[in-house]
């Protein structure tokens, strides 16, 4: 009775051990799986701003800012605005469905670089091109503990979600973690003076680090 006992305790054991690592093992390859598309979006939109730059640098090349370079310009700039947005709602659904390894971490650091280039290659476009169009900076606390900022933050990309609905091709919304430890990233934000997060920054003039609603954010768009 006792051997019987003994064998079935180890029985049990072994099979709940057995379980587990296969559980363990189901949720690596399905993280896996899902970090092979956001490779592939990464890799998308790297190319749509490198080929974003090399247009602006045409642009500059021919000097031209009439309307209709202004138009590609700003066309190619709102489409992959509108790229990585999107994929940055992808690229957090993942992450709130629980995340076993760093490599989704390192994919958003990736994306935040991707982000600041393209707000560095908006602010070499000419003030005449985008005289119809807003640039709105979106900082956050990506690594942050604190679940008062964690809530805040959950409001914020509510309110912008709302707004891009809204306004459409009218604003290029360009979210970016700012505690992503870029360098360059870190020196954009020097220049605004911005010491807490969330905060918005519009046109590069306006920073905000109060928003209750899309009518508050309108007021300040072009």
């Amino acid at each position: 009775m006792f051997n019987d006992s003994r064998n079935a305790f180890w029985q049990a054991l072994i099979l709940t051990v057995a379980i587990f690592l296969i559980g363990i093992s189901i949720g690596i390859a399905y993280e896996g799986s899902r970090l092979t598309k956001v490779n592939d979006y990464y890799t998308l939109s790297e190319i749509s701003l490198m080929d974003a730059f090399a247009l602006s640098k045409l642009t500059d090349v021919i000097n031209a800012t009439d309307a209709a370079s202004c138009k590609v310009l700003i066309d190619s700039n709102t489409e992959f605005a509108d790229r990585i947005y999107n994929e940055a709602i992808i690229l957090e659904r993942y992450e709130d469905s629980g995340r076993l390894t760093d490599s989704i971490k390192l994919s958003h650091k990736k994306y935040d670089l991707l982000r600041t280039l393209l707000w560095i290659n908006l602010m070499n476009i000419p003030e005449t091109c985008k005289k119809d169009t807003s640039v709105i900076i979106y900082l956050y606390e990506y690594n942050t503990e604190d679940l008062v900022k964690k809530a805040t933050n959950r409001v914020w990309s509510r309110i912008l979600f709302d707004l891009k609905q809204k306004v459409g091709n009218n604003i290029l919304l360009i979210p970016i973690a700012a505690d992503s430890d870029l360098t360059s990233l870190n020196s954009l934000i020097l220049k605004f003076n911005i010491s807490d997060y969330p905060v918005l920054i519009i046109d590069d003039k306006k920073v905000l680090f109060e928003v209750g609603s899309v009518d508050e954010i309108e007021k300040y768009l072009k």
